[in-house]
């Protein structure tokens, strides 16, 4: 009887966690959303360009899942700041590529040869 009891606490732990765990990655998933379109928006109202080093002074990092966005150019680049395989970056590709496929300012979402993924603004 003790390890059913124990095996049915340990099992309503690990699925309570995964909630938690989801319900942050959709938050920093809306805040990434944010502040991509902020810079989007910027680049088509206030900046020709960002430049190719004057992104650091704008980049913006997004603490729950620790992603760090940095424009570059009329490029924004959105980076996982820890170890993770291709397919989290293809997922992320995959979800920003959706979320801007209706804007005209936006040409193209990829996953560049330095593993991250890029927003193409670039006119």
């Amino acid at each position: 009887m003790k390890k059913i009891l124990i095996y049915f606490m340990s099992l309503i732990f690990i699925l309570g966690c995964s909630a938690r765990k989801e319900e942050i990655y959709k938050e920093s998933f809306k805040k990434l959303y944010k502040e991509t379109d902020a810079f989007v928006q910027s680049l088509d109202t206030t900046y020709e360009s960002y430049g190719v080093f004057g992104g650091t002074a704008h980049s913006v990092a997004i603490n729950e899942v620790t992603y760090t966005i940095k424009p570059i150019g009329r490029l924004i680049n959105v980076k996982i700041q820890k170890v993770v395989s291709a397919d989290e970056y293809e997922k992320l590709r995959a979800d920003l590529e959706k979320h801007y496929e209706n804007d005209v300012r936006v040409n193209e979402v990829y996953i560049c040869k330095a593993g991250t993924v890029m927003i193409d603004c670039r006119n």
